[in-house]
């Protein structure tokens, strides 16, 4: 290449072209003053650019390595120097002979959860370090992650780093950072913070052990879309980081674990040792195949099963339930990034056009070649389109396989898979079971509503823990749900010869009536049977 050999800055010989991207290229090179190996990272011309544009994008580049510069941290790429080179700028950082996460998982490939585990630990060191150092990053992505032969680590690319309290160098209207891993509060216009860097962590971890990121779609307006309102495609092969990854990709910033959870979240993985201290624990395979619902008949929340002592059993909704009540499954995090098919209208999202405009202007430098993977620009899908009440008329379309179920004492209606059966029903609550005996759903009712659902839950759970030594919480959330007040319960119970996984969701303002939609399943099995619960929470309504 021509310029191969050729020296920079009176100092540095660029030896071999080590990464390019849209905005400029990676050298490996040799500092002839201190006889070291660096890495060089020089813009490439932009003669297209109106020198207001040349201005802010070189800006940009000293950015970047101010903002590295502050940040002492193993995981963190240490910058040594800013020099002009015909007067482009250029970055030299310290060089590390890897790939990247993004060269890893070309193609589709991924690593096992215990793997992507240890990369996000260091991911999260690092960004726990910018964060304290008051730079959020705002390009987390597998592109940006770099796998040092030794083991290492290292966060690189903070081309569009911001520093807390420092004047924005984007336009109104104007989105920077990969599209793919950009959070929904950035697509919507909102200013990012700590948890938008955490959201992207979270796409890199499901890319990491799915193959794909999490809302790609055919498309840049598509998937941006998707990421501002589409739920979360259900995890194949993520294992005991799903609780986690889901807990990250959650719409609403404020809801995310924080970067100290989550670090802990990610050591339990790696080491195999559940916690449950933690708001979005991990357990190990074992434990977490606890949380699917009930055992052999066994409702770990209805308690109206053949097993009711090997599992937290529960008895009704309304606030009578002593053992470990169904786990409130969705609310904000689950409900909202998972299961539902609806898509909000397109005039939700008056923006869109202006967002796919900004990601189409493209662009920003990557460190490192990452197969495939380009900085791009998105923008604002303005705000959140509304989320609608619970309808009191026609129920929703019936999805295929299921049949609608109206309960008119409780004043309720909602579907149910073809060939499950009734299994109970009381004042309180109704269940039906899968043909196995072995899955339920139920619905209950609590009128009066409490506080919130969030504290029915913390009460039933401070039971459980007493009664059921083998439960255990993969999470407990506030949420909103058709614009009430809602809570998320997910755990784990031990069965008599199975693990079980549980999901409930509880929702409903004080001295209204609360609903709970809980689902219990064999842990081994709940990728098939976690849609169920989707598709009756969908289509749930109340008749009166």
């Amino acid at each position: 290449m021509s310029d191969e050999g050729r020296l920079v800055a009176g100092r540095y010989r660029l030896a071999e072209q080590i990464g390019r991207g849209g905005m400029g290229t990676v050298w490996r090179a040799e500092d002839e003053v201190l006889g070291r190996q660096v890495a060089v990272k020089r813009l490439h011309a932009q003669a297209h650019l109106a020198d207001e544009e040349l201005a802010t994008l070189y800006e940009r580049t000293r950015r970047e390595a101010r903002s590295a510069a502050r940040i002492a941290h193993r995981n963190v790429v240490v910058v040594h120097d800013v020099v002009d080179d015909d007067g482009l700028p250029c970055i030299v950082m310290e060089y590390i002979p890897t790939g990247t996460l993004g060269e890893l998982l070309r193609g589709g490939r991924t690593v096992p959860p215990e793997e992507a585990a240890r990369i996000g630990l260091g991911m999260i060191a690092a960004l726990r370090a910018a964060h304290e150092a008051g730079v959020l990053h705002r390009d987390v992505k597998p592109g940006n992650v770099l796998l040092a032969a030794d083991g290492r680590v290292v966060l690189t690319d903070f081309g569009i780093a911001m520093t807390v309290g420092a004047s924005t160098l984007t336009k109104t209207g104007e989105m920077v950072g990969s599209i793919d891993y950009i959070a929904p509060e950035r697509m919507r216009g909102r200013k990012p913070g700590p948890a938008s860097d955490l959201w992207a962590l979270g796409a890199t971890l499901y890319q990491a052990v799915e193959g794909r990121p999490p809302f790609r779609k055919g498309t840049a307006m598509e998937t941006a879309y998707a990421i501002a309102v589409d739920p979360l495609e259900p995890m194949k092969q993520a294992g005991p980081l799903e609780p986690l990854i889901e807990a990250l990709l959650v719409k609403d910033p404020d809801e995310r674990p924080s970067a100290e959870q989550t670090e802990n979240a990610l050591r339990a993985t790696r080491s195999g040792v559940t916690d449950t201290t933690t708001v979005v624990p991990l357990t190990s395979s074992a434990s977490r195949a606890y949380a699917a619902g009930r055992d052999e008949g066994a409702s770990p929340v209805t308690g109206s099963a053949t097993d009711a002592t090997t599992g937290p059993g529960t008895g009704s909704a309304g606030g009578g339930r002593t053992a470990p009540p169904p786990p409130t499954g969705s609310g904000r995090g689950r409900d909202r990034t998972r299961g539902s098919k609806r898509r909000v209208p397109l005039w939700g999202l008056v923006t869109v056009p202006v967002l796919v405009a900004a990601v189409v202007a493209g662009g920003l430098y990557a460190t490192r070649g990452d197969g495939g993977e380009k900085g791009g620009s998105a923008d604002n899908a303005t705000r959140e389109p509304a989320t609608p009440t619970a309808p009191t008329s026609a129920p929703p379309p019936v999805p295929e396989g299921f049949h609608l179920v109206k309960v008119k004492d409780l004043g309720i209606s909602f579907p149910v898979p073809d060939g499950w059966t009734a299994a109970r029903k009381t004042t309180e609550e109704v269940s039906y079971k899968d043909e196995t005996g072995l899955a339920e759903i139920t619905i209950g009712v609590v009128d009066p509503a409490g506080s919130h659902p969030l504290t029915h839950f913390e009460s039933i759970e401070a039971n459980t823990k007493v009664n059921y030594p083998t439960y255990r919480k993969l999470r407990m959330q506030k949420t909103s749900f058709r614009g009430q007040p809602a809570a998320v319960w997910e755990f784990t119970f031990q069965g008599r010869a199975r693990v079980f996984r549980a999901i409930d969701l509880g929702f409903g303002r004080e001295g209204g009536k609360e609903y709970d939609i809980y689902l219990s399943a064999p842990d081994l099995e709940w990728a098939t049977y976690r849609p169920v619960f989707d598709k009756v929470r969908d289509g749930f309504i109340t008749t009166g």
